[in-house]
This record gives C-alpha cells, sequence and structure tokens, in this order.
C-alpha cells in the first residue's frame, strides 16, 4: 500500500539515499535538492512528501503553491527510486498527491514541467489527465508544461 508521509526524522536519511537510474538524471534533481528545494520555496507553501510503500520509503514528491498567472499547484520534483520503479508505485502515488491537493483546494490545478525527451514520465502524466498546455518556459525551451484540472 502507498501513502505520502511528511519528512521527519524516522524518515529522512532513507529518503537522501533515493536515487533515479543513471539516464533519468537529468530528468529531476537529486533526493538532497530535492529536500533542499522544500525548505527554500518554505515561503510558497512548500511541502516535500515521501512516498512510502509497506513502510519502506521508495520515492519523493515537492509541491509547492505558485501564485503567479495562471494560479496553481506546482508539482516540483517527483520521483520514485530506481530500485522501485515499473511496480506501479508512481501512478499511484501520483493518484494521492492529486487527491490531496484536490481536497486542499487552494487552487483549481496543478502544473508540472516535464523535460521531453522523458517519455516514461510524460507517458504517467497524460494517463493520471495532464494535458499539454502550449507554453514553452524560455528558461526550459526543452520541457513541456502540463496541467491537470480539478474541474
Amino acid at each position: 500500500m502507498i501513502q505520502l508521509t511528511d519528512i521527519h526524522e524516522n524518515n529522512f536519511f532513507a529518503a537522501r539515499a533515493l536515487s533515479v537510474a543513471p539516464e533519468q538524471r537529468g530528468f529531476l534533481d537529486t533526493a538532497d535538492g530535492i529536500l533542499a528545494r522544500g525548505y527554500l520555496y518554505r515561503r510558497e507553501n512548500a511541502r516535500v512528501w515521501a512516498v512510502e510503500a509497506d513502510g519502506a520509503v521508495v520515492g519523493l514528491a515537492l509541491v509547492k503553491d505558485m501564485d503567479e498567472a495562471p494560479a496553481c499547484y506546482d508539482l516540483q520534483q517527483f520521483m520514485i527510486d530506481a530500485r522501485f520503479q515499473r511496480r506501479g508505485f508512481g501512478g499511484e502515488a501520483l493518484r494521492l498527491i492529486l487527491a490531496r491537493l484536490r481536497a486542499e483546494r487552494k487552487y483549481g490545478c496543478v502544473e508540472v514541467c516535464v523535460k521531453r525527451d522523458d517519455r516514461p514520465a510524460l507517458r504517467l502524466y497524460e494517463k493520471a489527465g495532464f494535458a499539454d498546455t502550449g507554453y514553452v518556459d524560455p528558461d526550459a525551451p526543452d520541457c513541456l508544461n502540463l496541467m491537470y484540472a480539478f474541474d
């Protein structure tokens, strides 16, 4: 069973030990980088959640508020450790993230920026209901901006 938990003293070191496969490393930050971003974006209500499966930390997610247009939740980073990929954990964790944000209901949508070359991530987000906005960020022209609307 998958669950999202806050980072705390009992799962911090397990979270720090997470990593993706070498060919995926250019697509997102390291576990330490994700944890650090959670601290840096604290003024934007950043939350870092451990993705746990049967008591083991298998991934991390970082969500923050984005009040600039379009105001939405920003799924900044989402990763499942290489040892736990291809078991359905990513899809299940993404559903939990969306359900938690939907219940919070501060914003009506979630945005995620995904590298065009990261085909597995693009499939995961599209399967969950994210759609390409067509926006190209000049600072990240190699990425697609995907949006999930709650309604």
